[in-house]
């Protein structure tokens, strides 16, 4: 074995057990090997929002009134928006619920590998393949929908935080609700519906605009409404802020929800995460 092949709870070189984030790394490239090992999984992960976004924008491809987009346009950043939601928590959410029923969360408990090891690995996973979802759908929407990319370094910065703040947000929730299900069986179900509910009133499917105000204001209280509004605002002109609920981006609130929901997606996995199931003990 040489030194850059460690295995968890093994020493390295020089007498020591690797650090949380050098296990961390090395179970990030673990869980992207499985991922990609999966091609049923890859395709469906990749291809799932591509579709969509292929099917909506083909069925409303008319101009927006008074934006000067299109519906075309107007869906190319809420799918972003949903992908990134869908590699990070719906991803987690299943995955880990699945690895608990199976007992491979047990098992992993009772080696010598810190735990924070673990959630680093998945995180790893999520910021690779959320970055590959995104960057397919942002090359699907400048090449079929004349979406135009951002000539303004400060719209680019805009899109980094709010990828990295959505995605986080997202992953530590998606942590949170993997310990709902029951059995790694009902994972699917108990994860999709929410996910799904979310994406109908958080403006993917359906513009803001023809959204009842009291459903906006229920998707107002989770990230997904935010990173779609904030993703509206990098890729979209300032013409299209018109059909926002509030008639503007308002970045510094998506920063504000966004970054609520990183602290409280954390407190929400100290408290409710564990290892096995409750039929465990």
């Amino acid at each position: 074995m040489t030194t850059t092949d460690v295995r968890p709870g093994t020493k390295n070189a020089s007498g020591r057990l690797p650090g949380a984030w050098g296990l961390g790394l090395r179970r990030g490239g673990l869980e992207l090997r499985q991922f990609f090992r999966q091609r049923d999984q890859v395709v469906f992960t990749f291809a799932f929002p591509v579709v969509f976004l292929f099917l909506f924008a083909s069925i409303f491809s008319d101009d927006v009134a008074g934006a000067g987009i299109t519906a075309s346009q107007l869906y190319v950043p809420a799918m972003m928006a949903a992908g990134i939601m869908s590699t990070s928590f719906q991803s987690l959410g299943i995955s880990i619920a699945i690895e608990r029923d199976e007992k491979v969360l047990r098992r992993l408990r009772g080696t010598p590998m810190p735990p924070a090891a673990y959630f680093l690995g998945k995180i790893w996973l999520v910021l690779v393949t959320g970055a590959l979802e995104t960057a397919i759908l942002l090359l699907v929407g400048t090449t079929l929908y004349d979406v135009d990319l951002p000539s303004d370094p400060g719209r680019w910065a805009d899109f980094a935080w709010i990828f990295v703040l959505g995605l986080t947000a997202c992953a530590l929730l998606g942590i949170a609700i993997s310990t709902v299900p029951k059995s790694g069986r009902s994972a699917t179900s108990v994860v999709v519906l929410p996910f799904l509910v979310l994406q109908f009133i958080s403006g993917v499917y359906i513009a803001i605009d023809t959204i009842p105000n009291w459903m906006l204001d229920i998707g107002a209280l989770f990230p997904l409404k935010w990173m779609c509004q904030g993703l509206r605002g990098v890729f979209l002109p300032e013409s299209a802020k018109v059909l926002e609920q509030a008639g503007g981006w308002e970045f510094g609130r998506i920063a504000l929800v966004l970054g609520a929901w990183c602290v409280g997606g954390l407190l929400l996995c100290l408290l409710t995460f564990r290892w096995k199931n409750r039929r465990d003990g």
